[in-house]
Formats: structure tokens, C-alpha cells, sequence
């Protein structure tokens, strides 16, 4: 198998949000990073893309929110959650540095994170997929071997190798990172896009069994979704026969008013989403290795919290690296204070997250969402306030 001669400080397999963020923080910092992704961008990616306050902070931090709003990505200044016949309505307030939110297509914020990484410096293979790791006689992982598209056999040398693949990664399989914490997965989630429709900001919509969702973003489309337990998206297809139907249906049944204005428009896209969204926690690192992203952390995406979860835990996996890097600590150290610190972060959304996806009673569903708002508000406003570098990496 032919290797390259170059060998990087971090191979970073992934170039979604994670991945890119990952290598664009590590570049910044000054190390040599490769960024490696099957894909060629712009490319789309199963998501519903709204960005949590949280995950508004970090492109704020980073200098990438100005990027995002100029692609046309709409300021979101208007959320209002329905539940029980009463819509509350509010105004996003400004805090922690910023004071609007946005939701983005993948296709155009992935693109200007992935842009941002190989400004800084990154060295971006795309079209490469990765089929497993390389290790050392120790058992170290040295480096990533794949295929390119034309089937030609390619390897990659790195001192890390940090897996920001997705919820299959490749990187956690190869290394047998092993499942830390697991819990109830029956949550689905399908959405399409919606043109034709006046949009006044973030709509929830929330019933017995059931929370639709309204995020305005390009082009004057919205992602229209509902989220449901499991069982009842699949017996709605089954009544149905098809996806589009049992979605509209879905809509109809969670949140008539919304199914009604969306007559007057035009559905744009098919639907797509996915029927069972794990909630589950991996290892996050061993010798050589690092897992960022849904990599490593996946839950429901009911709490909208994927991106800011992703972007977040970039930034912790990076400074860890980079002390490494930099000779400041040593690796298991650094390391293990990155999967403690994740730990930390992600405890309360995770907590909230499985809660929701169980689908309570509708009081508690709506008790638990003003829970997650406080929770989300407090993680901006640490996130806004804190330097990772001063955080004290403690073993796990």
C-alpha cells in the first residue's frame, strides 16, 4: 500500500462540523493538519441545522457568524413554542455576545467552516474514503489508510488520528472504542423543505407524542420537521405507504394550524430524517487517537444540540492536542482531561435530551423544554466567557 512521506501532526477524518472545526482550531493554533472526507463540497448532509445559541457563540468566537449570515442565512430573532392550545412567543434576547440565531444548510455552513480550516492552513483530501487505522508495534495508531475514488489505495501518516466521522464512524470501529454509556433510542425525526410560506422566525409545536418544527433558513425555505417516538413513525408509514404521506400526516396531527398554512406553499424537497437516533456515549480517546463529534457523543436530535455539541467538543479535543503537541503535558493526560471536560459539558442536554425522546405527558414535555432553554443559555454564556486554554485538564 503506497504511504505518504509526510507525515502530519493531526490526520482528522471528518469534514463536518466537528472535523472542520476540529482542523481549522488546530491550524490556527500552528500544527500541520490533514483533513480527509469522502465528500467534495458543498455537499448536504441529513440535518435539521439549526444552530442552538450555543453553537452561535462558537461561529461568533471563531469570526465565521459574519460568513454565515452573508450566504443569506436568515438572523433569527423570533421563537415561539405551542403546546396545549398557548403559543409563547419571545424575542431572542442578546447574550453571550450574540443576539440572534440561524440555521443554515449544511451545504453552505459546512463549505465555509471547511474554507476556514484550509485558510488557517489545513491540507484538505476530499474524495477519500477511510476504511481503518495503521498502528505501530506497540499498537499505537499511527496514521489512516483508505481509497480514493477511483479505487487507487491511499495512507496517511499523523502523531494523532482524531475520528470526527459520524454517528458510523470508521476511526471508533477501527480502534474498538467502546461504549461508555448507552440508553433508549426510539426517537425518529423527518423533515423536508418548505418554499411559498411567510416565516416568522423558530416555530415548536409541541403534542402528545409529537414536536414539529419550523427554522427558517435560505432561499426563503424553511426546514419544516416533526419528531416522534419511533413506533409511531413507522406506523404512520405503514398506514400510508409513503414517506411524503405519513410525514404530511404527521404534520396534520401535531401541528394542524402550521399543516394548513403549509397548503399554500410548496413542498421543495423530499423527505428525508432518520427513524432511530441513538443516545450514547463512546471512550473518547486511546493511544493516538481522539473521537470528536457524533464520533463519539450522539443523541436525539429533539434538543437541536448536534452542532453545538460538535462545535463545542472541537474546541476541547483541539486544546488538549495542542498542549500535547506543544510539549506542555502528556498525552494520556491531555487526553483523558478532554473526555472528562466533554463529560462535563454534554451531562445536562444529554440528561434533558433522553427525557424528551421518551415523550412524556405534554406539561412535562413543555417543563422540560424550559429546562433545556435555561441549560442551553447558561452553556453560551460559559462558553462565551471562558479560554479553553485556562481550563484544567484533570484525568478521567
Amino acid at each position: 500500500m503506497p504511504t505518504q512521506r509526510h507525515r502530519y501532526d493531526v490526520v482528522v477524518v471528518g469534514a463536518r462540523a466537528a472535523g472542520a472545526a476540529t482542523a481549522m482550531l488546530l491550524a490556527r493554533q500552528g500544527h500541520d493538519v490533514l483533513l480527509v472526507d469522502r465528500t467534495f463540497f458543498p455537499a448536504d448532509t441529513i440535518s435539521t441545522h439549526q444552530l442552538a445559541r450555543p453553537g452561535v457563540v462558537q461561529l461568533h468566537r471563531w469570526g465565521l457568524l459574519p460568513d454565515v449570515l452573508a450566504s443569506g442565512a436568515p438572523a433569527i430573532r423570533d421563537v415561539s413554542f405551542t403546546a396545549a392550545g398557548e403559543t409563547v412567543r419571545r424575542t431572542v434576547k442578546d447574550s453571550a455576545g450574540v443576539d440572534l440565531l440561524v440555521a443554515p444548510r449544511r451545504q453552505v455552513l459546512d463549505t465555509i467552516v471547511v474554507e476556514a480550516a484550509v485558510a488557517a492552513g489545513v491540507v484538505l483530501c476530499s474524495g477519500v474514503s477511510i476504511t481503518g487505522v495503521r498502528h505501530d508495534s506497540t499498537g499505537r495508531v499511527v496514521g489512516v489508510h483508505g481509497q480514493d475514488r477511483s479505487g487507487a489505495l491511499v495512507a496517511f501518516d499523523g502523531r494523532f488520528v482524531v475520528g470526527a466521522d459520524g454517528l458510523t464512524s470508521q476511526v471508533a470501529r477501527s480502534v474498538g472504542a467502546p461504549m461508555l454509556e448507552q440508553r433508549l433510542d426510539g426517537g425518529a425525526v423527518q423533515y423536508a423543505y418548505y418554499a411559498g410560506v411567510p416565516w416568522q422566525g423558530i416555530e415548536l409545536i409541541g403534542a402528545d407524542r409529537s414536536l414539529v418544527g419550523v427554522f427558517p433558513t435560505h432561499d426563503d425555505e424553511a426546514c419544516v420537521w416533526v419528531a416522534a417516538p419511533t413506533e409511531d413513525t413507522r406506523a404512520a408509514r405503514r398506514r400510508t405507504g409513503y414517506r411524503a404521506e405519513a410525514f404530511t400526516a404527521q404534520l396534520e396531527y401535531g401541528a394542524p394550524e402550521l399543516a394548513g398554512r403549509l397548503r399554500d406553499g410548496q413542498r421543495v424537497s423530499p423527505v428525508t430524517g432518520m427513524l432511530r437516533m441513538p443516545n450514547h456515549i463512546r471512550q473518547a480517546y486511546g493511544p493516538g487517537w481522539a473521537l470528536v463529534g457524533d464520533a463519539g457523543y450522539h443523541r436525539d436530535a429533539i434538543s437541536g444540540h448536534g452542532m453545538s455539541d460538535a462545535y463545542r467538543d472541537a474546541e476541547l479535543v483541539a486544546d488538549a492536542l495542542d498542549r500535547v503537541l506543544c510539549g506542555e503535558v502528556g498525552e494520556r493526560t491531555a487526553l483523558a482531561g478532554y473526555q472528562h471536560l466533554r463529560g462535563l459539558a454534554l451531562r445536562e442536554v444529554f440528561e434533558l435530551t433522553c427525557e424528551l425522546s421518551a415523550y412524556p405527558s405534554v406539561p412535562e414535555f413543555v417543563e422540560l423544554q424550559k429546562q433545556l432553554g435555561r441549560a442551553m443559555d447558561a452553556e453560551a454564556n460559559l462558553i462565551a466567557a471562558r479560554d479553553v486554554r485556562d481550563l484544567e485538564l484533570q484525568s478521567a
